[in-house]
């Protein structure tokens, strides 16, 4: 067997599953096929091994499933691919074959069942990595930020749940400087570039990794910019993030049979440890420019979202869109929440009229990291904070955020009963970073990272 040409990659993760990622390579005249073993650690025996078909038309990926797990245990595992030139072979038949695993044991830890355990996790967005030919130009620069990530992770208590990358894990359009990436076998290239660097590739092996596409998975700023001929560039994105992206979240939903059911018709999510939940908007795909209805989500997305809002019971909420909900950039255009101002609001009547507390926006982009806190001038049980972190490897070719770069010094939206207004908490980051995310029993923490783990920033925030 050979390592994962990309992977494996650990998706999303339940007290009783995981979804693995791995990707072999392609092999004229023969059939491939990935497989995983796993055990709790300690133990001397590998359990049942696990294995799939690899096919070309899925970029020789596909994603693993675990069943049967046990909560707040940790598993190790190996991960594999191998070809045969035999056409008899099948799913069956492979698993009698005398293999030779790689020698690699990755590790992960399926969440605690305890609803009220203190939860911790990372999130971050923007990581350019320039391409050149389909060669990467640097790449240690776009990958350095993760080995800090990995070291903060091995310490952090508690363990860390989750990795959540918010945003432009690729950048397809290299900032549309030259030749921007229409070809599917382009795009693919850029993925396969991106996700086996030695740093992100150790880190997504263990911690597991939710994603979520911004503007660049596409084109800059999309939809705004879409041409007429640019559906052909859209499908292949779109085929692309699917495959390293989407397949391994949680918008494919699991099947009787403990597979992962191949078809999805979006890609918001939600998901939750304990009694924490997470909501991850899609505000690139279902965006709607026409004048007398704009929207950053699409209708059913905005109802899913708001009834998640009001009926769910969970103690503490996260929202995570991948463009800032406020505090409004000076330099803007319409892309980002401050072009959809009717929708945004709302979003905000939903939370202060149903007096929801606890809720948190996260958020990044902007290549610049923040916390902002929101009020209602005549309404004071309303609060949402929001959490930004952005980027994780930024270009010589953009500027770094700064406090400048918002407007702080006028309400974001005044209504009939009152304004909403905001303020900063703390200062804005202005270089590299990832930040860290502990809640507890009475409040979160934040805390901001630099490229070498660093501490830029730490803000509490009381939970009510």
């Amino acid at each position: 067997m050979f390592k994962p040409t990309v992977g494996p990659i650990i998706g999303h993760t339940t007290i009783n599953h995981a979804r693995i990622f791995v990707r072999g390579k392609f092999q004229m005249n023969t059939r491939a096929f990935a497989g995983i073993r796993y055990r709790r650690r300690g133990d001397p025996r590998w359990l049942d091994s696990v294995f799939t078909k690899l096919e070309s038309v899925r970029d020789m990926s596909q994603v693993i499933v675990l069943n049967d797990l046990v909560a707040n245990t940790e598993y190790e595992y190996q991960a594999g691919w191998f070809h045969l030139a035999s056409p008899a072979h099948t799913l069956e038949t492979v698993t009698d074959l005398p293999l030779q695993w790689p020698q690699d044991i990755y590790r992960f830890r399926t969440p605690s069942d305890e609803a009220t355990r203190p939860r911790a996790y990372i999130f971050g967005s923007c990581r350019y990595l320039q391409l050149t030919g389909g060669v990467p130009i640097l790449p240690h620069l776009s990958d350095r930020i993760f080995a800090a990530i990995t070291t903060l992770a091995e310490q952090s208590d508690p363990p860390v749940s989750a990795l959540l990358m918010t945003g432009d894990q690729v950048y397809l359009d290299d900032l549309n400087a030259i030749a921007p990436d229409r070809e599917l076998n382009q795009m693919l290239v850029r993925y396969r570039t991106a996700f086996s660097q030695p740093n992100i590739s150790k880190l997504m092996s263990t911690i597991p990794t939710y994603m979520i596409l911004d503007d660049h998975e596409i084109e800059d700023n999309w939809p705004a910019k879409r041409k007429p001929d640019d559906d052909y560039l859209y499908n292949n994105a779109m085929l692309a993030y699917e495959l390293y992206q989407a397949s391994h979240s949680p918008t494919h939903q699991l099947l009787d049979n403990g597979q992962i059911n191949p078809a999805s018709d979006r890609y918001w999510y939600q998901f939750c440890e304990g009694d924490i939940e997470w909501f991850v908007i899609d505000c690139r795909t279902r965006r709607n420019l026409a004048a007398n209805d704009r929207r950053m989500i699409d209708q059913e997305q905005e109802l899913a979202l708001c009834e998640w809002l009001i009926n769910s019971t969970a103690r503490v909420k996260f929202v995570v869109t991948s463009v800032m909900l406020y505090p409004d950039l000076v330099k803007d255009g319409d892309d980002g929440w401050k072009g959809f101002p009717e929708q945004r609001l709302r979003l905000l009547e939903t939370i202060r009229k149903h007096r929801l507390r606890n809720v948190f926006i996260v958020s990044g982009d902007v290549h610049g990291s923040l916390v902002s806190r929101m009020t209602h001038s005549e309404d004071p049980t309303f609060e949402i904070h929001t959490l930004v972190s952005s980027p994780l490897s930024n270009s010589k070719m953009l500027p770094y955020a700064r406090i400048s770069s918002f407007i702080l010094d006028q309400p974001l939206a005044k209504t009939e009963s009152g304004e909403y207004r905001h303020e900063l908490v703390g200062e804005v980051v202005s270089q590299d970073n990832f930040a860290h995310l502990v809640i507890d029993s009475a409040k979160i923490c934040i805390s901001y990272h630099g490229r070498t783990g660093n501490l830029l920033q730490r803000i509490e925030i009381p939970l009510r």
